[in-house]
């Protein structure tokens, strides 16, 4: 079902421009639902939500009928059935090339009737406009109004989905590359492929693993709002890993990529995400892979940071995640790490966490000061180690750190 934002719901654009004319799709839907003076809904022809006209019912004006059994099931999944879109589609809104009025029909679940603005270009129908049909409804100059706006977002979503569907291959190629001349010419034919676009303001998203070990794996560019290119790339032992270039319009703002990664994660599993630092252009995709990656290695080993870690705030593991894996597994702290001293391991970590200062770390641990300093005790006496020596204190909290990964 058509998602409805009369839900007294409102969010910030995560959409950038494309193009100075076109604008971007919010800016678009907002300018419907100015025209018709009433909530526009956008939503791609797989009947999966692109943008929303924020509405503000008032306390006083809220109709608590708005909230039927389908645009309830809309807004919680975040898609329709395909039972639902069987149903509306049943009216002829993928042939049709004018505003379509849907009956309420309180049996399939609509208690109110809708209004579909077709979204087509050069014949084919890329999506739909939604509106609640009102009584008064919107006049027919109205809707041809309207309509104009709605071919302007089908050729913007027809630039994207041209500008998407054929960029797998580019983008993994950028992303796998050897440094050197191979990944300098990933990036031209990647530069080519992109145009104008590739020049603008992105973040590259890790999502892994990847639930699916098939490399074609990846969504559809259309069904990640803000993508520009997806695709899916080894990820060790753990089978693949999904990255996404996602635009942004500002470096300030990584909302659209936070955005990406979390819709993403719905359907991964266990997975975790991870976001690299914003950069102009795509000559240092190869570094921003590496950092989205260390953050959702970060995210996967630190429960502080998951789901979504950010490169920026992942603190020590931007150096830890450096390290080959066979670090972590240095003399001092073989022991230690062990099955049988877990709880000895976590108190040396929380106590080195805590600045080595005794008092935060015991109330942290919820035990007395005097059972932390025994504790303490029986650290140093299996990794050799001195907990007063800030060298050997590093190399403790290192090697404690790097086990996570």
């Amino acid at each position: 079902m058509p998602w409805i934002s009369d839900i007294c719901l409102k969010v910030g654009s995560n959409y950038v421009r494309m193009d100075s004319v076109k604008g971007d799709y919010q800016e678009l839907v907002d300018e419907i639902s100015a025209l018709l003076g009433a909530p526009a809904t956008l939503e791609n022809r797989d009947f999966e939500l692109i943008a929303f006209g924020a509405h503000d019912s008032g306390d006083t004006d809220f109709d608590a009928t708005a909230l039927d059994p389908v645009r309830t099931r809309s807004i919680l999944t975040r898609r329709s059935t395909a039972e639902v879109r069987t149903w509306f589609e049943s009216f002829g809104i993928t042939r049709a090339t004018a505003p379509i009025r849907i009956p309420p029909t309180p049996e399939a679940g609509v208690h109110r009737g809708r209004i579909c603005l077709p979204v087509r270009h050069r014949g084919f129908a890329l999506g739909y406009v939604w509106l609640l049909d009102d009584d008064p409804g919107p006049t027919d100059a109205q809707l041809t109004a309207a309509m104009e706006v709605a071919a302007r977002i089908g050729a913007l979503l027809a630039d994207e989905v041209q500008a998407g569907a054929d960029l797998t291959r580019e983008f993994r190629a950028v992303l796998t590359a050897e440094r050197g001349w191979q990944r300098d010419m990933a990036v031209a034919d990647l530069r080519t492929a992109l145009g104008p676009r590739g020049e603008g303001l992105h973040a590259v998203v890790c999502v892994a693993p990847w639930p699916s070990a098939d490399p074609d794996s990846a969504p559809s560019v259309r069904t990640v709002q803000g993508a520009t290119a997806l695709c899916t790339v080894p990820w060790g032992t753990a089978g693949q890993s999904l990255a996404v270039l996602v635009r942004l319009r500002s470096a300030d703002v990584p909302t659209p990529a936070v955005s990406a990664a979390t819709r993403l994660l719905e359907s991964a599993g266990s997975a975790a995400a991870g976001i690299a630092s914003a950069r102009h252009g795509l000559e240092e995709l190869g570094a921003a892979w590496w950092e989205a990656s260390t953050a959702a290695r970060a995210a996967r080993a630190e429960p502080r940071f998951a789901p979504v870690a950010q490169w920026s705030e992942v603190g020590p593991y931007r150096l830890l995640t450096s390290l080959p894996p066979e670090a972590a597994d240095d003399p001092a702290a073989r022991a230690l790490l062990s099955p049988a001293h877990r709880e000895l391991a976590r108190t040396a970590e929380v106590f080195l966490d805590c600045a080595g200062q005794a008092g935060r770390a015991a109330a942290e641990l919820g035990i007395h000061r005097q059972t932390l300093y025994y504790r303490l005790s029986r650290v140093e006496q299996l990794t050799a180690l001195d907990l007063d020596d800030g060298e050997d204190r590093l190399l403790l909290h290192m090697l404690l750190k790097a086990s996570r990964l």
